[in-house]
């Protein structure tokens, strides 16, 4: 049975409140304090919950534990398998059990608990408050998406005008067959790029073989692209197609092409002439049809001039090139990045979402990022695992940031080949002295007022530095 105390409630009201409890002696006082604040639904029994929830969305649910199921954890059961239906939801535990086990397993997963016999006009105040900051923080989240998705292309973020730069070039280039190379840093995120390239193009459903040269072995790494046949080598029992076989149809990314021996070159270059592919043992050839993106972080150019890369196949790979910004060249995506992460790591490891002191910022963008975005989602990572409670502080990064950023304040201040001290306290005094009589119109005893210094000792630097003015 279900009885609907919705009807004294005012017509604003958005929050839909469920109370499951068999106890009717409450209703009196839920009619008093809740059902005038919100739309509230009394339910007997844990089970009834479901189908309302087909219904009507719920904002909150007051589950009293002492009735579902045989045993306390039964109830604790209850309230996981609601947290696991809506994250969002506001979970409010009532028990008449003085189990200590049982209340602190219950507000581990309840949002608020209550121990009967309840006020519910403090329950009202409480749920009130629960709610008014959970709309906030729905209202936050949307926001962050909104943001997100204006500054953002697939899994790129970054909103700076080197990355539109980037996004234009995915946008203008993904439905095109042309052959691409990806060029930056370690750790920009060349294979994001790849990806969006696939996911705005007519081969977003075909499949996309991704393949870091450098992360295998120079000695397997031939079998992996072309493929064998069974019995080619020691070890090759069956026939297996290779990545670029695989890749029929769709995409083949190569990372780190540059790391491929002269003799896979050779043979690479020849399977992007002809279109077709041998596997190692195998007699016949098999037409094959992809795209080709490659990316890398070496020089090619140079390479080509030492030998170690073939002219004629950096010429075949390095048609459209996208050139990808280290993170130091991308002047407020620090912010948006870490904005994402923190959602990310956050919501992975089931924690509150995090929020950084305006100092923590000031640390993150001053310092370099050597190892670009992969080493900032590392370090925010470790923050979101590491950092007590909900506000990140300058106290808990790493130290080589904090080391980095102090050390450039130094050598913004002595330059490495040092400073005459006496001078740049002189040119200091002058200028302070300057701005001050400027402000007020040369007026002496006006500018000594500002500078909070004695008149008489402001006439003495004014002739100490030969400084002329009328009054």
């Amino acid at each position: 049975m279900r009885t609907t105390a919705a009807t004294r409630a005012p017509e604003a009201t958005t929050h839909h409140v469920a109370i499951v409890t068999p106890d009717e002696g409450v209703l009196p006082e839920v009619e008093e304090f809740l059902a005038k604040n919100f739309a509230v639904s009394f339910l007997h029994s844990a089970p009834e919950l479901l189908p309302l929830l087909a219904e009507v969305p719920l904002d909150a649910v007051l589950l009293d534990l002492d009735t579902v199921g045989d045993k306390p954890e039964d109830g604790i059961a209850a309230l996981e398998e609601l947290r696991g239906i809506d994250e969002n939801f506001i979970l409010i535990a009532l028990t008449r059990s003085k189990n200590r086990s049982l209340r602190l397993k219950a507000g581990q997963v309840a949002d608020e608990f209550f121990v009967a016999p309840v006020d519910f006009q403090e329950l009202q105040i409480v749920l009130s408050r629960a709610l008014e900051k959970r709309d906030m923080e729905i209202e936050n989240r949307r926001l962050r998406e909104q943001i997100v998705s204006k500054y953002s292309l697939g899994e790129l973020i970054g909103g700076s005008e080197p990355m539109r730069r980037v996004y234009d070039a995915i946008t203008r280039l993904a439905e095109s067959p042309t052959t691409i190379i990806i060029r930056g840093e370690s750790g920009t995120g060349k294979e994001l790029v790849a990806r969006a390239l696939v996911q705005f193009s007519t081969r977003s459903e075909k499949p996309f073989i991704s393949v870091n040269c450098a992360a295998l072995p120079e000695n397997l790494i031939e079998a992996e692209l072309f493929g064998h046949e069974k019995g080619a080598f020691t070890g090759a029992h069956a026939a297996r197609a290779g990545h670029i076989e695989l890749a029929h149809g769709g995409t083949l990314f190569l990372d780190e092409i540059g790391s491929l021996a002269h003799s896979l070159q050779s043979k690479l270059l020849r399977v992007l002439e002809e279109r077709n592919v041998q596997r190692l043992g195998g007699k016949t050839p098999k037409k094959v049809d992809f795209r080709l993106v490659t990316a890398t972080n070496d020089n090619l150019e140079d390479m080509v001039r030492e030998g170690r890369f073939r002219e004629d196949l950096y010429y075949r790979i390095h048609v459209v090139p996208i050139f990808l910004p280290p993170l130091r060249e991308r002047p407020g995506d620090i912010a948006l990045l870490v904005d994402h992460f923190l959602r990310i790591y956050c919501a992975a490891n089931k924690l509150p979402l995090k929020n950084v002191e305006p100092g923590v910022m000031d640390v993150l963008e001053d310092y370099p990022w050597p190892g670009n975005v992969r080493e900032l989602e590392n370090v925010v990572q470790r923050l979101v695992l590491m950092a007590e409670g909900t506000t990140i502080t300058v106290k808990h990064l790493p130290q080589q940031l904090l080391a980095s950023s102090s050390a450039k304040q130094e050598a913004l201040l002595i330059p490495e080949d040092g400073l005459d001290f006496d001078e740049e306290m002189r040119r200091i005094e002058i200028a302070y002295l300057q701005a001050a009589l400027r402000r007020t119109e040369g007026k002496k005893s006006a500018a000594s007022d500002l500078l909070r210094i004695d008149p008489q000792k402001m006439k003495y630097l004014c002739r100490k530095y030969r400084i002329d003015v009328d009054r």
